[in-house]
C-alpha cells in the first residue's frame, strides 16, 4: 500500500479530506437506441482527465491454512435446532438487479457450510424472500413470513430506504439483521439492540472516494440528480463534502423520489448549470436518465455513477453510450475464481454487485453461530465483533470454523476484504472499487481504493 497522492493543484485540499478517513489506492487487477447527438446546451468536460491506476501495491490476501471441507472437525455442540437463515434480497424493484448476485452469495455460501458439515451438527437452511422496494409493502410481509418460520438471523435488505422500514421488526424481535448493501450513515446510531450488522461500509466512505476521484480527475464544477431518500441524499452529502473539500464547487442538485418516471425537469437545471462533471445517484432511473443526458450533448467521460446504479447497459442502451464513464461500489472486485463458483449456483449471472458482502454476511453468522455454541439471535450478534478481529487469519468456512473448533481466535478475512466490526456493526475498513464503462456499456474494474473509518 502507498498513500494516494493526486497529481492535480488542490493536492493538498485533496489530501485533507475528512476527520476519520484514510484512504490509499491500489492497482487495479435486444438493445434499445439512446439519442447521442450534441447540443448547444451542452456542458463542457473543462479538462476530465482521471488518473492512470497505480501499478503499486494490490488487494490484500489473507494469511491462513486452508482446511479441505471433508477435514473439518465435528462440532462439540449440537444444538437443538438448526440454524435458519432468511434473506430479504431484491427479487422485484428498483434495485432488482442486486437480486441475483446477492441471493447467489448467500446460497454459495450455505452450500460450503454444509458441505464442510454445517453448524452445531446440522445443515444450514436459507429461505428466500423478497424486498421489493420502498414503493412496496412487500418487505413488511417478507419479514412478518420470514419472522414465523423461525430465523435465528435475515440477510438484508439491499435497500438502506427498505431496511429503514423492518429494522425494528426484525431487531425487535430478537433475530439479527444482516444487510450486504446497505450504506445509509443512519445505521451507524441506529438503536438496534446489537442485532444490526452489514458488510457494506457507510456511505461516508463511499461519497468521500467518489468526491475526491472526481476531483482528481481535474473536475472543478458538480452536477448531481439524486434520488430523494435516506441512501441518495445520505452519499450525496459525503459526495458534495469531499468534493467542495478538495476546492471543487456543486453548481446544482435535483432530488427525484422513488416511482418518479419523469426526469426532464432536473436534466435541464443541472445541465444547465454547465458543470464539469454530473454524478448521477439513482438506482434503475439511470435508465431513463442517461438519454436525457447525452441528448443534451452530456459526455458519458463527464458521467459519475454509484454503486445503486453500476450496472451492465449492455442489453439498454446503444453501444459506447457510457464508453468512459465511471463509478464507485464498496467491495472488492469479484475474483475469476469466485465468479465460477457463483456461476455454478447461477449460470445467468450478469452482475456481481455485493455478491462476496452477501457470501460474507452468510459465513459471519454461520460462524459466530459456532463460537456462541447457539442458535439464538442474540447470541449470534454477541459474536461478530470477537470473531473479526482474532490473531488468526481464515477467509473461508472450514478453515474458520476447524480453528474455532480448536480452541483458537480467528479474524475473518472475507470476499469483499478484510471485515473488522465495531460495535456499532459498522466494517471500520473496506474497499470501494472505481469501474470505468466499456464500448458495450459494461463496467470493468479500473482501481480499488482501500479506507479506513475510525
Amino acid at each position: 500500500m502507498i498513500q494516494r497522492h493526486f497529481v492535480t493543484p488542490r493536492a493538498a485540499k485533496l489530501a485533507a479530506l475528512g476527520v476519520g478517513v484514510a484512504l490509499l489506492a491500489t492497482a487495479c487487477g435486444g438493445t434499445s437506441s439512446t439519442p447521442s447527438g450534441s447540443s448547444s446546451s451542452s456542458a463542457a468536460a473543462a479538462g476530465i482527465s482521471c488518473p492512470a491506476p497505480s501499478s503499486s501495491g494490490g488487494s490484500s490476501s489473507a494469511a491462513g491454512k486452508t482446511v479441505a471441507p471433508a477435514d473439518v472437525p465435528k462440532s462439540s455442540t449440537t444444538s437443538p435446532t438448526p440454524l435458519k437463515l432468511g434473506t430479504l434480497l431484491p427479487q422485484t424493484g428498483a434495485l432488482a438487479f442486486l437480486g441475483p448476485p446477492e441471493i447467489a452469495g448467500v446460497n454459495l455460501a450455505v452450500k460450503q457450510i454444509n458441505d464442510a458439515g454445517g453448524v452445531l451438527g446440522h445443515p444450514v437452511d436459507v429461505i428466500h424472500r423478497d424486498s421489493g422496494d420502498t414503493t412496496t409493502d412487500i418487505a413488511t410481509q417478507s419479514v412478518t413470513n420470514l419472522l414465523g418460520q423461525g430465523v435465528s438471523a435475515i440477510i438484508g435488505a439491499a435497500s438502506s430506504g427498505v431496511s429503514k422500514t423492518v429494522i425494528n421488526q426484525i431487531t425487535g424481535a430478537g433475530v439479527v439483521q444482516f444487510s450486504p448493501a446497505n450504506t445509509s450513515p443512519d445505521f451507524s446510531t441506529w438503536d438496534a439492540k446489537g442485532l444490526y450488522w452489514r458488510t457494506a461500509p457507510s456511505d461516508v466512505l463511499q461519497g468521500r472516494v467518489l468526491g475526491n476521484y472526481m476531483a482528481s480527475c481535474g473536475a472543478q464544477t458538480l452536477g448531481m440528480i439524486v434520488l430523494n431518500d435516506s441512501y441518495g441524499t445520505g452519499l450525496r452529502d459525503n459526495v458534495k463534502k469531499a468534493f467542495e473539500g478538495a476546492g471543487g464547487k456543486v453548481v446544482e442538485e435535483q432530488l427525484f423520489n422513488e416511482g418518479d418516471s419523469q426526469f426532464s425537469s432536473q436534466v435541464d437545471k443541472v445541465v444547465a448549470a454547465k458543470p464539469d462533471a454530473i454524478a448521477v445517484i439513482s438506482f434503475d432511473q439511470a435508465k431513463q436518465i442517461v438519454p436525457l443526458l447525452t441528448a443534451k450533448g452530456i459526455k458519458p467521460t463527464q458521467m459519475f455513477f454509484v454503486d445503486g446504479n453500476t450496472a451492465d447497459y449492455s442489453k439498454d442502451f446503444a453501444a459506447g453510450t457510457l464508453t468512459g464513464a465511471q463509478g464507485t461500489q464498496p467491495g472488492t472486485f469479484a475474483k475469476d475464481d469466485f465468479k465460477a463458483q457463483l456461476k455454478t449456483i447461477d449460470s445467468s449471472l450478469v452482475n456481481y454487485n455485493y455478491a462476496g458482502e452477501s457470501w460474507d454476511a452468510a459465513n459471519l453468522i454461520a460462524l459466530a453461530a459456532e463460537k456462541a455454541k447457539s442458535t439464538k439471535g442474540t447470541d449470534i450478534a454477541a459474536q461478530f465483533v470477537d470473531i473479526t478481529h482474532g490473531s488468526n487469519q481464515c477467509t473461508d468456512f472450514p478453515s474458520c470454523v476447524t480453528l474455532l473448533r480448536q480452541g483458537k481466535d480467528i479474524h475473518y478475512m472475507g470476499k469483499s476484504g478484510p471485515v473488522s466490526f465495531a460495535k456499532n456493526g459498522d466494517p471500520q475498513e473496506a474497499y470501494i472499487g472505481i469501474y470505468k464503462f466499456d464500448d458495450k456499456n459494461v463496467p470493468q474494474p479500473l482501481k480499488e481504493e482501500y479506507g479506513k473509518l475510525s
